[in-house]
């Protein structure tokens, strides 16, 4: 029974910090966090972030690049919280952080993604993902 318990609750944790971190990024996307406590303060800004990040790409897809990683972290924290379909939103969550860090890495070296814990990120949803069931 104790170990269900810690089971649950490590999961529960899990998903909920994966969710508030990623939650976290699109807040600051859209102006939410005060100056003090921003990266990029709008779209415009997270949008010249995402060119360096992703400057292989022409500048159109760059620019769509943006959108749907956005789009992305706003739904699939969304579904991780309210436990709907866990293990996809868990999948999800991995490839687009595991993707965040090979652009990352790629763009400006190994110590950013580093520095921000985005593979232990995009491992932590991995591990979610490969649970054999989910707590509600």
């Amino acid at each position: 029974m104790m170990k269900n318990i810690s089971a649950r609750f490590s999961q529960l944790f899990l998903r909920t910090a994966l969710s508030v971190t990623m939650l976290s990024a699109v807040a600051d996307r859209l102006g939410l966090w005060a100056k003090a406590y921003s990266s990029w303060g709008d779209m415009d800004t997270f949008i010249i972030y995402t060119r360096k990040l992703t400057f292989f790409l022409p500048e159109v897809l760059s620019t769509l690049a943006a959108y749907i990683a956005t789009g992305l972290e706003l739904l699939l924290p969304l579904m991780l919280m309210l436990g709907y379909k866990v293990r996809i939103a868990a999948y999800g969550s991995s490839l687009l952080l595991a993707l965040f860090a090979i652009s990352m890495t790629i763009a400006l070296g190994p110590k950013a993604p580093l520095d921000y814990s985005v593979w232990i990120g995009s491992a932590a949803a991995f591990l979610l993902a490969t649970q054999h069931e989910y707590s509600k």
